[in-house]
């Protein structure tokens, strides 16, 4: 079979970041990378699954929701896949990601989703832990341009 195109990525050479993994016709696959692949450092369960309800919560109720394919983490747990369509620009999905960042960062309450009839796990949440990991990757891409997008080499 063929490598796919995340494993084709050089994860020794992979930072923290934002990045357009592949497009496939008016599909933009985004790699958001919150944790150093092969780091030792990874997103634990429950933020991983606390992070997951409020990104999709968040971006499936913002301005661009009719153009949101899927929210998804990744099974290493250093991040998640984001797909939008491509109607929607890179300055566009690094805003909403930014702000979808602050919003788990600043996020008080109950968690959408997470009542035991709305979720298969709805024991394994950590809010802390989600809000720790916005909050780490909004310094990352404090500064993000379309620019920093491509994966470097």
């Amino acid at each position: 079979m063929k490598r796919i195109a995340s494993f084709r990525v050089d994860h020794d050479k992979l930072e923290k970041g934002m990045y357009i993994s592949r497009t496939d016709g008016d599909v933009v696959t985004y790699d958001i990378r919150m944790k150093k692949p092969n780091g030792g450092d990874y997103l634990s369960y429950g933020a991983l699954h606390t992070f997951e309800h409020l990104f999709a919560t968040f971006v499936r109720n913002s301005a661009v929701s009719d153009q949101v394919i899927y929210v998804g983490p990744m099974g290493c747990r250093t991040g998640f896949y984001f797909l939008l369509r491509d109607a929607v620009t890179s300055e566009q999905a690094i805003d909403l990601v930014r702000d979808c960042f602050a919003f788990i960062r600043d996020f008080e309450g109950e968690i959408p989703g997470s009542q035991r009839r709305e979720c298969g796990n709805y024991l394994e949440h950590d809010l802390p832990g989600a809000k720790e990991a916005a909050a780490d990757m909004l310094s990352v891409l404090k500064n993000w341009t379309a620019e920093n997008l491509t994966y470097q080499a």
